[in-house]
Protein backbone atom coordinates (compact mmCIF):
# COMPACT_ATOMS: atom_id res chain seq x y z
CA UNK A 1 0.00 0.00 0.00
CA UNK A 2 1.14 3.52 -0.68
CA UNK A 3 0.19 6.98 0.60
CA UNK A 4 -0.18 9.92 -1.77
CA UNK A 5 -0.77 13.50 -0.68
CA UNK A 6 -1.59 16.33 -3.09
CA UNK A 7 -4.50 18.27 -4.56
CA UNK A 8 -4.63 16.72 -8.03
CA UNK A 9 -7.77 15.46 -9.76
CA UNK A 10 -7.02 11.77 -9.17
CA UNK A 11 -6.41 12.23 -5.43
CA UNK A 12 -9.59 14.29 -5.07
CA UNK A 13 -11.59 11.59 -6.86
CA UNK A 14 -10.01 8.85 -4.75
CA UNK A 15 -10.73 10.75 -1.52
CA UNK A 16 -14.33 11.32 -2.65
CA UNK A 17 -14.75 7.58 -3.31
CA UNK A 18 -13.67 6.67 0.23
CA UNK A 19 -15.73 9.45 1.82
CA UNK A 20 -18.82 8.55 -0.21
CA UNK A 21 -18.44 4.88 0.75
CA UNK A 22 -17.86 5.51 4.47
CA UNK A 23 -19.77 8.64 5.38
CA UNK A 24 -22.66 8.82 2.91
CA UNK A 25 -23.42 5.15 2.16
CA UNK A 26 -22.28 3.36 5.33
CA UNK A 27 -22.98 6.05 7.95
CA UNK A 28 -25.90 7.72 6.15
CA UNK A 29 -24.53 11.27 6.51
CA UNK A 30 -26.27 13.67 4.17
CA UNK A 31 -24.22 14.13 1.00
CA UNK A 32 -24.66 17.94 1.24
CA UNK A 33 -23.06 17.86 4.70
CA UNK A 34 -20.24 15.54 3.69
CA UNK A 35 -19.15 17.42 0.56
CA UNK A 36 -18.98 21.04 1.65
CA UNK A 37 -17.64 24.31 0.24
CA UNK A 38 -14.13 23.44 1.46
CA UNK A 39 -13.89 20.64 -1.11
CA UNK A 40 -12.36 22.55 -3.99
CA UNK A 41 -9.60 22.10 -6.56
CA UNK A 42 -6.90 23.58 -4.34
CA UNK A 43 -7.53 21.52 -1.19
CA UNK A 44 -4.99 18.81 -0.37
CA UNK A 45 -5.91 15.22 0.50
CA UNK A 46 -3.97 12.19 1.67
CA UNK A 47 -5.07 8.85 0.22
CA UNK A 48 -3.80 5.33 0.81
CA UNK A 49 -4.08 3.04 -2.20
CA UNK A 50 -4.13 -0.74 -2.22
CA UNK A 51 -2.97 -1.13 -5.81
CA UNK A 52 -5.38 1.16 -7.68
CA UNK A 53 -8.09 1.04 -5.00
CA UNK A 54 -8.32 4.04 -2.64
CA UNK A 55 -8.89 2.62 0.85
CA UNK A 56 -8.29 5.48 3.33
CA UNK A 57 -8.25 9.26 3.19
CA UNK A 58 -7.99 12.51 5.12
CA UNK A 59 -8.37 16.18 4.25
CA UNK A 60 -5.68 18.84 4.84
CA UNK A 61 -6.86 22.35 5.66
CA UNK A 62 -5.01 25.35 7.01
CA UNK A 63 -6.76 26.53 10.15
CA UNK A 64 -4.25 29.42 10.25
CA UNK A 65 -0.61 29.89 9.20
CA UNK A 66 0.62 27.64 12.00
CA UNK A 67 -2.17 25.11 12.42
CA UNK A 68 -3.33 22.17 10.35
CA UNK A 69 -6.97 21.20 10.52
CA UNK A 70 -7.39 17.53 9.71
CA UNK A 71 -10.77 16.53 8.38
CA UNK A 72 -12.78 13.73 6.82
CA UNK A 73 -10.51 10.88 7.95
CA UNK A 74 -12.05 7.61 6.74
CA UNK A 75 -11.09 4.01 5.99
CA UNK A 76 -13.11 1.52 3.97
CA UNK A 77 -14.71 -1.07 6.25
CA UNK A 78 -12.74 -4.01 4.82
CA UNK A 79 -9.44 -2.22 5.62
CA UNK A 80 -10.13 -1.13 9.19
CA UNK A 81 -7.86 -2.41 11.94
CA UNK A 82 -4.73 -2.03 9.80
CA UNK A 83 -3.73 1.36 11.27
CA UNK A 84 -4.40 3.14 7.98
CA UNK A 85 -6.08 6.05 9.75
CA UNK A 86 -2.90 6.57 11.78
CA UNK A 87 -0.89 6.52 8.54
CA UNK A 88 -3.19 9.17 7.08
CA UNK A 89 -2.72 11.35 10.18
CA UNK A 90 1.06 10.94 9.99
CA UNK A 91 1.11 11.89 6.30
CA UNK A 92 -0.99 15.01 6.93
CA UNK A 93 1.08 16.01 9.99
CA UNK A 94 4.36 15.50 8.11
CA UNK A 95 3.06 17.66 5.27
CA UNK A 96 2.09 20.36 7.79
CA UNK A 97 5.56 20.25 9.38
CA UNK A 98 7.12 20.61 5.92
CA UNK A 99 5.07 23.80 5.55
CA UNK A 100 6.29 25.12 8.93
CA UNK A 101 3.11 24.43 10.85
CA UNK A 102 3.40 23.69 14.57
CA UNK A 103 -0.02 22.39 15.59
CA UNK A 104 -2.98 20.31 14.46
CA UNK A 105 -6.66 20.38 15.38
CA UNK A 106 -9.50 18.04 14.52
CA UNK A 107 -13.25 18.26 15.01
CA UNK A 108 -13.51 14.67 16.21
CA UNK A 109 -16.71 12.71 16.39
CA UNK A 110 -17.07 11.27 19.89
CA UNK A 111 -16.84 7.78 18.42
CA UNK A 112 -13.36 8.62 17.04
CA UNK A 113 -12.04 10.52 20.09
CA UNK A 114 -10.08 7.57 21.52
CA UNK A 115 -8.44 6.96 18.13
CA UNK A 116 -7.14 10.53 18.04
CA UNK A 117 -6.03 10.36 21.68
CA UNK A 118 -4.00 7.20 20.86
CA UNK A 119 -2.35 9.28 18.14
CA UNK A 120 -1.24 12.07 20.50
CA UNK A 121 -4.25 14.39 20.46
CA UNK A 122 -5.89 15.88 23.58
CA UNK A 123 -9.48 17.09 24.01
CA UNK A 124 -9.68 20.90 23.91
CA UNK A 125 -13.43 21.63 23.92
CA UNK A 126 -16.80 20.69 25.27
CA UNK A 127 -19.10 18.47 23.20
CA UNK A 128 -20.83 20.22 20.29
CA UNK A 129 -22.99 19.12 17.36
CA UNK A 130 -21.57 19.23 13.83
CA UNK A 131 -23.53 17.85 10.86
CA UNK A 132 -25.89 16.22 13.36
CA UNK A 133 -23.07 14.33 15.14
CA UNK A 134 -21.62 14.87 18.63
CA UNK A 135 -18.02 16.12 18.38
CA UNK A 136 -15.14 17.55 20.39
CA UNK A 137 -12.09 19.48 19.25
CA UNK A 138 -8.82 17.64 19.76
CA UNK A 139 -5.37 19.28 19.48
CA UNK A 140 -1.77 18.19 19.05
CA UNK A 141 1.58 19.99 18.97
CA UNK A 142 3.59 19.08 15.90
Amino acid sequence: MKVEINHGKVIRAAASYVRMSVFVIERNIDIQDEFDDKDNDSLTYAVIFDGNLPVATGRFEKNDDHTLRVGRVATLKKYRGQHLGAQILTALEDHARDLGMTGSIIHSELTAQKFYERNGYSVASDIFIEDGVECVIVKKEL
